[in-house]
């Protein structure tokens, strides 16, 4: 099992240590995993601090690998919070070389959060899914830096906000196709996000529509992360993400290392 989107308390939204995480994972029986820890520099919302200190997580992580040497192997990253005005001086903010996986996720769209609503307020949900993946798309125009797009159909976790109205893929796959062919054109990849099972959209993110369209395209770059903020859901639904990815032909699952893919083969 490879967990390669896992929080510890270096996230704002999380109460774990880096210790508590590893031994969830343990008791897993996961291979590796990888803490893709939260860094938003514009996050809106000013009660969660989405910036850790780099030197104060290596050194965590320099402990926590030492005491788990041979048991289980732990990789670093983060979980980038992007937005097109932060491109241009992000490496001034935080030096991103020396980590193993960098996710590159949207939870802020000009401005406006979408875990908290206020992206769909005084807005037709169609047109809210227009600006999601249009802003997606102008950051991957600019931005490099990175391994695999985090969740990337989120704006679906959120849609309670509008009493669950619902829109039909064929209604924004225009947009959406357009970010998966640069998501392929930059030799990038995509994860399978675990958390929607848990966190009751009935579907992991993206949906399997999103993902055999990745396929169809030429896309072959996937992740599998939990997205865990607690020990207990360290690697959950890996087992049925991998069966999915067999079922849809996939042949391989991706990790990363020292920012390197390796290419795991589903058997």
């Amino acid at each position: 099992m490879y967990d390669y989107h896992v929080h510890s308390s270096f996230s704002g939204d999380c109460k774990y240590s880096m210790e508590d995480m590893v031994k969830g994972a343990l008791e897993k029986n996961i291979k590796a995993f990888c803490f893709t820890d939260h860094i938003d520099y514009d996050y809106g919302n000013d009660e969660l601090d989405f910036v850790f200190d780099k030197e104060d997580y290596f050194k965590e992580l320099k402990r926590i690998r030492s005491n788990y040497k041979g048991q289980i192997d732990i990789l670093s990253g983060i979980e980038l919070g992007m937005q097109p005005h932060l491109v241009r001086n992000i490496h001034e903010k935080m030096s991103l070389e020396d980590f193993d996986f960098i996710i590159m996720s949207i939870h802020t769209v000009m401005g406006k959060e979408i875990h908290e609503g206020e992206l769909f307020q005084d807005r037709d949900l169609l047109d809210a899914y227009f600006l999601y993946y249009d802003e997606m798309l102008e950051v991957l125009d600019k931005f490099n830096d990175f391994d695999v797009v985090g969740h990337i159909n989120l704006i679906d976790r959120y849609v309670k906000h509008m009493n669950n109205k619902t829109v039909r893929l064929e209604e924004y796959k225009e947009f959406i196709e357009k970010v998966l062919k640069k998501i392929i054109d930059k030799d990038k990849g995509i994860e399978i996000n675990t958390s929607g099972i848990r966190y009751g959209i009935n579907s992991f993110l993206p949906t399997v529509e999103i993902l055999s369209l990745y396929k169809e395209l030429g896309g072959e770059i996937v992740t599998i992360g939990s997205d865990a903020h607690s020990p207990e859901y360290v690697g959950s639904n890996y087992e049925e993400a991998v069966e999915l990815l067999r079922t849809l032909n996939y042949k391989y699952i991706t990790t990363f290392k020292n920012r390197k893919k390796q290419f795991i083969k589903i058997e």
